[in-house]
């Protein structure tokens, strides 16, 4: 049986092939009630003797945390070695950003129209003639079930993703397509614009109560904007401008000795280049927090990132819930405990460098290198926010798959060779060859290397092949 030890000071080993693959084996005896250490930090605790070799899993390990943690600031700031920015072919937006597709997007104000939206850009697909490579990549519609019926900070949030996600610069232009009757009405909106970093004269409304055939007054004006956007063409541009967002799903027990870990190295490389990432998936920091914490650039981003994370946890309280209920029944089939040894192996995905910036849900980034950024940790909810928040590609982890995509390209990498192999479909990078043979610099180098053809559009990943584009839109309240 092969097995790592990830931290000299670990009592426990990932079994890293068979039917044990991802799950822990005692390296010593462990008693009852003694700390299980993987990562070189508390796991969970014992819940009855070990044995030395023996399986370590949900059967006699359980998680030691509470919602009452507490925090404390022990600044360990590693120092960025900034390096040279490489480049890529992408399409510079009047605001300095950089899109590495150039698509029109079709934002419904509200759920009672997402299929008119979806019926747009299914005939514009039909009459137009796309490339990845200059002009228009496409129309895509992004449906979701808000935008009425809501209140308060369920408004907001549904308003401000929606104002967000217009921003990303793989946005070449954007049709806001609205009802009429309700609450997130156009009218409502436009004053909103004002604090909103985008071309402006890239957008267009169109109000569906307000004309006798909405197909047809919305395929004038997705014709004319689609012409404008054949008239854009890729340029060389700085890596500095690629924002990275980080995603995990389906974990498994090598998530955090293979893929995240590889996401860690590339995104301390954009970082160096001067590019920006953003890390979110909050309830996926319990566990973790200190290790983020301590890498907080100052005293100001630090108390940020607490009343993020205790934000969260009152959220779950107030809801009458447990902060803990974590992980998933795939994440345990793959090796994975409790929520400590999830999260740890979760903040791989942030590599080394400080945090420089804490933002609220729907947000967008502000200052380069890494951001942490509000939201939860299920898979659609998180991507969709990190696009809003400017990251034109996401980098996915997954140790069991899925073929979810956002709407800007969302690279599956896969924690082993066997989920690789079996689902080619999904998986747009292998990880699990660094159990086999490959070094970390080499994968890194080869991972940043797709990334920048990815960016280029010299490559599409599957979810795009497989349009694959959804969003979903975080939600706390009541609906009326």
């Amino acid at each position: 049986m092969k097995t790592i030890q990830i931290a000299k000071n670990d009592n426990v080993a990932v079994v890293t092939e068979g039917e044990l693959r991802g799950h822990k084996i005692a390296l010593q005896n462990i008693s009852a009630g003694e700390k299980v250490i993987k990562y070189g930090y508390p796991i969970g605790t014992a819940t009855q003797d070990i044995p030395v070799g023996a399986h370590v899993h949900s059967h006699n390990l359980h998680t030691a945390l509470d919602a009452s943690s507490a925090y404390e600031y022990h600044p360990e700031i590693p120092k960025v070695n900034r390096r040279e920015s490489r480049t890529f072919m992408g399409f510079k937006r009047q605001n300095g950003k950089v899109g590495v597709r150039n698509e029109l997007w079709i934002l419904p104000t509200v759920g009672c129209i997402s299929k008119t939206a979806e019926l747009i850009a299914c005939k514009a697909n039909s009459l137009y003639s796309f490339s990845r490579a200059k002009g228009c990549g496409g129309v895509y519609a992004f449906p979701h079930p808000y935008g009425c019926s809501q209140l308060g900070d369920d408004h907001n949030n549904t308003q401000k993703l929606l104002l967000s996600l217009m921003q990303n610069p793989n946005a070449g232009a954007v049709l806001i397509l609205g009802l009429g009757c309700e609450n997130n009405r156009i009218e409502t909106l436009k004053p909103l614009l004002a604090d909103v970093d985008y071309d402006l004269t890239r957008v267009a409304f169109l109000e569906c109560q307000a004309v006798e055939d909405e197909l047809e007054a919305a395929m004038a004006i997705v014709d004319e904007l689609v012409q404008r956007l054949q008239q854009d063409r890729r340029t060389p541009q700085p890596t500095s401008k690629l924002v990275l967002g980080m995603k995990c799903g389906g974990s498994d027990g090598l998530s955090g000795l293979t893929a995240n870990p590889l996401v860690g190295r590339v995104t301390d490389t954009v970082i160096e280049e001067g590019g920006s990432a953003v890390l979110t998936e909050v309830p996926e920091m319990f566990g973790a927090e200190q290790v983020l914490l301590n890498r907080c650039a100052t005293a100001e981003v630090y108390g940020k990132a607490v009343d993020m994370l205790t934000g969260f946890k009152d959220y779950y309280t107030e809801n009458h819930q447990p902060c803990y209920e974590n992980p998933s029944p795939g994440n345990k089939d793959g090796g994975i405990t409790t929520l400590e040894e999830k999260s740890l192996g979760c903040v791989c995905k942030s590599g080394r460098l400080p945090v420089v910036d804490v933002l609220e849900y729907a947000e967008t980034v502000k200052t380069p290198g890494l951001t942490l950024l509000t939201g939860p940790g299920n898979d659609l909810v998180a991507s969709t926010a990190l696009a809003a928040a400017g990251a034109q590609i996401i980098l996915f982890t997954t140790g069991r798959g899925t073929p979810f995509g956002c709407p800007v390209p969302t690279v599956k990498i896969a924690t082993n060779t066997p989920l690789a192999e079996k689902k080619a479909s999904w998986i747009d990078f292998n990880a699990g060859t660094l159990l086999t043979g490959d070094d970390m610099d080499g994968l890194a180098e080869k991972l940043y290397d797709y990334l920048l053809s990815l960016a280029s559009g010299d490559l599409l990943t599957k979810n795009e092949q497989n349009d694959y584009r959804q969003i979903a839109i975080f939600k706390t309240g009541v609906t009326l």
